[in-house]
């Protein structure tokens, strides 16, 4: 199975997920990041396809088009995000339908978006954790793969949570992964 990960950020679950030893053939990220370097450093054909706005005037189909079209040229068969910074658009679940996943810093469907582990802690939740979901055009809405709790401790801030979180957010997203490579299957 052909993985292409999609990130935006510092790059630790794509060195997880290089670490597995997965059939990664594609990282693509939407700006410069630590992460693009992470695939290049690995041998991991990397690109950037960057955003030229982050206002309003963003086309959002149009990124869309060009992401599906590079996953295309590489007979990409897994779309991994990880970090993945930009909010896609319909064309990516025409190509891709139910082959799209990703994780979140929280037990969906509660504390869905970018905020998750600072939105769990404002509500005063006891446990949290991650999630690995089907990625859709609703965000954090997709079918769940699977979920692990984080237990949240009483002098926890945002960023020592989020670190706990993605410690075990890293270990579940490579055995949900290894399970789609070994079956075949996403669900």
């Amino acid at each position: 199975m052909r993985i292409a990960v999609l990130a935006s950020g510092s790059g630790t679950i794509l060195e997880a997920i290089l670490a597995a030893d997965l059939p990664v053939e594609l990282v693509l990220t939407d700006r410069p990041c630590r992460a693009l370097q992470v695939g290049t450093d690995s041998g991991v054909l990397s690109v950037a396809i960057e955003r030229e706005s982050f206002g309003p005037d963003f086309d959002r189909d149009g990124f869309t088009q060009q992401v599906v079209e590079q996953l295309d040229a590489f007979d990409i068969e897994l779309v991994v995000m990880a970090g993945f910074g930009t909010i896609l658009g319909q064309p990516i679940y025409d190509a891709y339908a139910g082959w799209v996943i990703n994780t979140h810093p929280a037990l969906l469907p509660s504390f869905k978006g970018w905020h998750g582990v600072r939105d769990a802690l404002e509500y005063g939740v006891k446990v949290t954790g991650c999630t690995v979901h089907v990625a859709t055009l609703a965000v954090d809405d997709g079918p769940i793969l699977a979920q692990e709790v984080v237990r949240v401790e009483d002098d926890d801030t945002e960023s020592s949570l989020h670190e706990r979180i993605k410690v075990v957010e890293r270990e579940l997203y490579i055995e949900t992964i290894q399970r789609i490579v070994a079956s075949g299957t996403v669900i």
